[in-house]
């Protein structure tokens, strides 16, 4: 199974990066077992400023993605985790219909 390298982007509200940054400090062991089971692993968030934009990066290593984050979707400390921080979160100008984060084709990649 290929692992897939995954990067998507979307903006930070201002007046919320402090509490995003505190919900990323401490994120609960449910979460973060609920993403490795979805098959999520070496995932990062960066944010930069003045800006405000979030840039996450993961790789999936899953073979079902779409199925997977459904799963993950469904589960009762993924919708609490997205109630807090989607708040948090805009999307871009430029995302499509039903986009939240907005995914980042690969252009380059060193091993």
């Amino acid at each position: 199974m290929k692992t897939q390298r995954m990067g998507m982007v979307v903006g930070v509200r201002p007046e919320k990066i402090a509490l995003y940054k505190k919900l990323h400090a401490e994120p609960w062991p449910e979460i973060n077992a609920a993403l490795s089971a979805a098959h999520i692993h070496n995932y990062s968030i960066f944010l930069r400023e003045p800006e405000n934009l979030l840039f996450g990066y993961w790789e999936y290593a899953g073979s079902n993605f779409a199925a997977d984050m459904a799963a993950l979707a469904a589960l009762p400390v993924s919708k609490h985790w997205l109630a807090l921080t989607d708040p948090c979160q805009q999307r871009l100008p430029s995302a499509t219909d039903g986009e939240w984060w907005s995914a980042m084709p690969e252009v380059f990649h060193l091993d």
